[in-house]
């Protein structure tokens, strides 16, 4: 989009906000980039240039806004919408790989050479891996200096940064201030701060001198984080946490107090996360055993709460179709609720074969008592960690309570997981996992496609013969068979996982309402 300048104009002109994380406005004039609905006067439009990250706009020279705070916009929604290089590329480095693995680590995932995806972000994002991962570890720092109270030392080492020099000199870089200046700028709170704002006194920690070491580096356990995760408006809460919500599995997930929790599995340690729905945002409050974790933690549960979809392009589609129209109408904004374990939601869905949610909970329950990992959590009832695929692949077979044909389909699962023969993540190719899936056994056309939707985030991902769709489809007058349901449903592509959300909501399943 960003080289359709008569386009970006106009949006920055009316201050859209539909495009905030699509396009970055640079102004010439003053070095600033900011998102499109930035509150501040529009420049003219010949002092304006537009650029497709916010990686670039640093690598060209230009600092974040102060006022719009360009670089906290909600992330670009078509990294989730493609399974292309650059997409997987983008997902994998949200998820922290390059601060991890480094750029070698990503293109071996990937199965290309780094001259080529360095080749190809350039191309499209105007930024390579490494600027690209730089700007994310410098978003997360702001975020941390502003939002909590935590001191600049362990701020440096949780967004990723291997050094504090590192650290102070790109945040000076992108913010054209130091972390002390930032967090000074910071109105006065009283000490504990709200209940989504941790108390930040003004003036904050002193900025940690160049080689100084942090008494608390990567192994502490910090307290809990309190942050606010952004969406694209509308988003509608009921069926994205009635859906978590009616399927939790105990004592690993839970709803409390208005909050859907559960544990996290991350690369340093483990995690207990809690989401709030907000009027215009997500409350997160996180408690991690490794502050190295954080921005994996928040970008899986942006993942799992599907913030970076574009609302208005999903609804406009599927109003296209008048028998939808009412749905989308009565309560637009649906997101598909995902998972931060793609792994964990395979193995879940084998579970849920051909049984109630409850007695899919019930099993999953067993299994986690026996062969999860324990974590403490003094602010609610979770227990432990879902088992990882290698724990559940040493199980003795026989020892598993079901039929036979499914203990053979989760054994087979779990052991081409624990493997590797089979790979789920944010960077698998969608049609290459279907294929390694259907070619399992037990695996049908419904359980593809409900982890390809759920895990695999494919927004085109279509349930066709969900006895729920076609009951909903019935209803409307649409065909109900699933052959001429799929056809009906070509004119929704590419957006057939939001459709699925819009036809359950017709049902009174506790997965289409928000707990209270």
């Amino acid at each position: 989009m960003h080289t359709d300048t008569e386009r970006c104009v106009r949006a920055v002109q009316s201050k859209d906000a539909r495009f905030d994380g699509w396009v970055f406005t640079a102004v010439l004039t003053t070095r600033i980039y900011c998102r499109p609905s930035c509150p501040v006067v529009p420049p003219k439009p010949e002092n304006m240039t537009f650029y497709p990250s916010a990686a670039a706009c640093q690598q060209a020279g230009f600092r974040a806004c102060k006022r719009c705070r360009p670089d906290a916009s909600p992330g670009s929604p078509a990294w989730n919408q493609r399974a292309d290089l650059v997409a997987r590329a983008m997902r994998l480095i949200g998820d922290g790989i390059v601060d991890r693995e480094g750029v070698p680590g990503l293109a071996t995932r990937l199965g290309y050479s780094t001259r080529q995806i360095e080749r190809q972000l350039l191309t499209e994002l105007g930024a390579g891996p490494l600027a690209l991962a730089r700007a994310q570890r410098a978003q997360t720092a702001r975020l941390l200096i502003e939002t909590t109270p935590l001191p600049i030392a362990e701020i440096a080492f949780a967004a990723g940064f291997a050094s504090i020099r590192t650290f102070n000199d790109t945040v000076r870089e992108v913010f054209a201030q130091s972390p002390s200046e930032l967090r000074a700028r910071l109105p006065k709170r009283r000490a504990g701060g709200t209940a989504d704002t941790p108390g930040v006194r003004a003036g904050g920690t002193p900025e940690v001198p160049v080689g100084d070491t942090p008494a608390a580096q990567a192994g502490g356990t910090p307290g809990a984080l309190s942050l606010r995760l952004p969406f694209r408006a509308p988003l509608n809460p009921d069926n994205l946490f009635g859906h978590l919500a009616a399927t939790a599995v105990p004592g690993v997930e839970e709803w409390r107090d208005g909050a859907y929790r559960r544990t996290l599995r991350l690369p340093y340690g483990h995690g207990i996360v809690g989401l709030t729905p907000k009027s215009d945002h997500i409350a997160c409050r996180l408690t991690l055993s490794d502050l190295r974790d954080l921005p994996v933690a928040i970008s899986r549960c942006r993942r799992m709460l599907d913030l970076d979809a574009d609302p208005v392009a999903v609804d406009d589609q599927l109003r296209t179709d008048p028998l939808l129209t009412p749905l989308v109408d009565k309560a637009p904004g649906r997101r598909v609720p995902r998972t931060v374990d793609e792994a964990e939601f395979a193995v879940r869905a084998v579970l849920g074969q051909q049984v109630s949610t409850a007695a899919a909970r019930t099993h999953a329950a067993r299994l986690v008592t026996a062969h999860g990992e324990p974590v403490d959590d003094p602010e609610g009832g979770l227990t432990h960690l879902f088992p990882s695929a290698e724990s559940l692949a040493a199980l003795d077979p026989e020892s598993l309570a079901m039929p036979r044909t499914r203990r053979t389909t989760f054994t087979t699962l779990v052991r081409q997981l624990a493997d590797g023969a089979l790979h789920l993540g944010v960077d698998s190719d969608w049609e290459e996992a279907r294929a390694r899936l259907l070619a399992l056994p037990g695996f049908g056309p419904w359980t593809v496609d409900a982890i390809a939707m759920r895990a695999l985030g494919d927004p085109d991902a279509f349930l066709a013969t969900d006895l729920g769709i076609r009951r909903a489809a019935q209803e409307l007058g649409l065909p109900s068979t699933p052959a001429a349901l799929t056809a009906r449903a070509a004119a929704w592509r590419p957006w057939r996982a939001y459709a699925v959300q819009y036809l359950w909501a017709t049902d009174s399943h506790p997965i289409n309402f928000l707990p209270v």
